[in-house]
């Protein structure tokens, strides 16, 4: 019998969340099976639990939007679970794949990932979102560490992250690509009430409200900007809303800045990003975001901050504006120069000039190029 083409391909397993868990994470793997799957026979593990609720309590998924949905995807592992790992690294052996790729963002999924790796027979590559966490807590080094010293191989999205990794692992075996754009978020006209429509400037905050995402930065600065500004927030602020809308009375911004509190469904998001001019990530630490990328997919600049990879990402400039992080009066002149280069810079064809480095096939292409 001829060999077709499909026999000559190496196959992959992908494994992390993907549709119906909610979150970037959950897109990010989505995405990124499609674009694995046009070069490799692609087999996608997912949970069959991810957060116990005790650690988690909001609800992890969302069924109202399918655009992010991958067919046949498996869902095998209660990260809680040690019998379910188990059997998820059985049926990985069964495919016998040549290569098996870990999503790694928090090291509460240490046990379980280092449960799966040491009974897994393919070469492991870990696709580092963090490699250590956001906020740190003890022996969270040391949980990573044990964990990604099983990977053969690793991915990260900046060259920060890529230290961090060094710090643990001197040896490794890796590559820095940038985070990949989201692309798949749908165009859509904002219904009325949705975003603000009688403002001719709008900047937008937009995702989990986190203390070192900088947004009291953004609010302080808000102060100083002229009022045609207007900011949206848009975000799960995780019970924290009454600290910021304090903050947001005291500084008389009420009639300047909108909130949204909670989490938005992906036919939602469209809406935000569609009516802003830019989006803004004051953060005052970062790795990488993909924020940012979602931004780019709809091909609007980004007004960032200098930390971690984000001076990476963001040319300045050209595809959006940088400033130095928890300085209010930096984000203002900022903001500022943004809507200033608005006039004669043209960001969205900068952005699509610059699409190539976070295109879901340059990923592959990584891939390839380090694991074959």
């Amino acid at each position: 019998m001829p060999q077709t083409e499909s026999d000559n391909r190496k196959k992959a397993v992908l494994i992390g969340p993907v549709y119906p868990f909610k979150g970037g994470i959950s897109h990010y793997t989505g995405l990124l099976y499609r674009a694995l799957n046009e070069r490799y026979d692609t087999f996608m593990i997912s949970y069959s639990m991810q957060y116990p609720k005790i650690l988690f309590r909001k609800e992890q998924r969302d069924f109202s939007n399918d655009s992010f949905k991958v067919e046949d995807t498996e869902y095998l592992i209660n990260t809680a679970n040690i019998k379910s790992i188990k059997k998820a690294a059985e049926r990985i052996n069964e495919i016998d794949p040549d290569l098996t790729v870990i999503q790694w963002w928090h090291p509460y999924f240490a046990p379980c990932y280092r449960i799966l790796a040491k009974r897994l027979r393919s070469k492991i590559l870990f696709i580092c979102h963090n490699v250590f966490p956001h906020e740190r807590f003890p022996l969270d080094r040391m949980l990573t560490r044990s964990t990604l010293k099983r990977g053969d191989y690793f991915i990260l999205h900046s060259s920060r992250e890529a230290e961090e990794l060094r710090s643990i692992i001197p040896n490794a075996k890796y590559r820095v690509n940038m985070h990949p754009t989201y692309s798949e978020f749908k165009r859509v006209e904002a219904e009325s009430g949705a975003v603000p429509v009688d403002q001719s400037s709008v900047i937008l905050f937009f995702g989990f409200v986190r203390p070192y995402k900088g947004l009291k930065v953004l609010i302080q600065a808000m102060a100083s900007l002229p009022e045609i500004i207007h900011l949206n927030i848009v975000g799960d602020f995780d019970g924290a809303k009454d600290t910021y809308m304090h903050m947001i009375e005291d500084l008389h911004l009420a009639d300047r800045i909108s909130v949204r509190d909670g989490y938005v469904p992906d036919r939602e998001v469209g809406e935000f990003f569609e009516r802003c001019d830019a989006v803004v990530l004051p953060y005052l630490d970062a790795t990488q975001s993909g924020i940012a990328q979602i931004a780019f997919g709809f091909e609007k600049p980004v007004i960032a901050t200098e930390v971690g990879g984000l001076p990476e990402v963001v040319t300045e400039g050209e595809t959006g504006v940088l400033c130095k992080p928890g300085d209010p009066e930096a984000l203002t002149e900022a903001i500022q120069r943004f809507y200033e280069l608005k006039k004669t810079v043209d960001f969205a064809e900068n952005i699509r000039n610059d699409a190539y480095r976070f295109t879901w096939e340059h990923m592959v292409d990584t891939i390839a190029e380090l694991t074959d």
